[in-house]
């Protein structure tokens, strides 16, 4: 609007002066707006637009989208704009004939599954005064888990044996070694009569045999209401994951059976996503 209201005061100021350069450069104006209205609706004509299931994500981080734009066309398609927000907008460019393969985002705010909606595309190509866009259907979405929060340490496993797996812990009470004191330990577990014959502060620890199999389960946070829990189980699912330990889960009505490696992990934290929400649309 306010291109053609530049031309339009031009042609006012040339008829008032009789001024034939003025009348030349706003003809030349007009000239370039309707051809630049064309070039930006070509620019987005014919092109087609598919997506793949995206890539899951923790709540709070930006859900991945592959998307593929491919053109026909004989001519190139040049500053592309896609995306399903506006401020996470990714550019694209295409020569003939050709297609490219890209990733958008999506904030995920909420876990459970995350369907983006209609894919925005648009252009300004060549000159900015006109927007083409357009909205896709693309039947896509992403799963989102839960945001790990701290939950705890889990005990130390230092060793096994026929009856299970040895841990330290300061809430087990069979006695294990004694060690040096530091400093933060507890005046309790000092072996004072240690101390007395040698002079030197010791630490008693205590150790236990027990399962190597861990269990996640919904009752060790009880008081805490669903996201806590299950941001905290999503924080320990994480951590045995990571230690290679086997574990299970126990949550109302679910119980998985103790397990390692990749394809359990995104098992059990794909539980957790979808515990008592709604399933994807579409």
């Amino acid at each position: 609007m306010y291109f053609v209201a530049i031309i339009f005061f031009m042609i006012v100021a040339g008829i008032n002066y009789q001024n034939s350069l003025v009348f030349a450069v706003a003809f030349l104006l007009a000239s370039l707006f309707m051809v630049a209205m064309l070039h930006t609706y070509r620019n987005l004509a014919g092109l087609t637009i598919s997506g793949r299931r995206g890539r899951p994500a923790f709540v709070g981080e930006d859900a991945e989208f592959p998307i593929a734009v491919e053109s026909a066309a004989t001519h190139p398609r040049e500053a592309l704009q896609i995306g399903f927000a506006d401020d996470l907008m990714v550019d694209v460019d295409l020569i003939a004939d050709s297609c490219v393969k890209t990733h958008t985002f999506l904030r995920a705010v909420y876990r459970g599954w995350l369907t983006p909606g209609p894919l925005l595309v648009r252009s300004r190509f060549p000159v900015g005064v006109f927007r083409a866009w357009s909205r896709v259907g693309l039947e896509v979405a992403s799963i989102v888990y839960p945001s790990p929060r701290f939950a705890g340490e889990i005990s130390l496993s230092v060793g096994h044996g026929e009856d299970g797996q040895l841990i330290r812990s300061d809430r087990l009470d069979d006695f294990h070694s004694l060690r040096a004191y530091a400093e933060g330990d507890s005046l309790a577990h000092v072996a004072w009569k240690s101390y007395a014959r040698t002079g030197e502060l010791m630490v008693k620890e205590f150790a236990g045999h027990v399962d190597r199999q861990v269990w996640l389960d919904w009752e060790f946070f009880s008081g805490l209401d669903v996201e806590a829990r299950l941001a905290r189980l999503c924080y320990w699912v994480l951590a045995l994951s990571a230690s290679g330990d086997e574990y299970g889960l126990r949550l109302p009505g679910l119980e998985i059976e103790p397990a390692s490696g990749d394809r359990h992990r995104e098992r059990v934290l794909k539980e957790l996503a979808l515990f008592r929400t709604e399933p994807a649309n579409g």
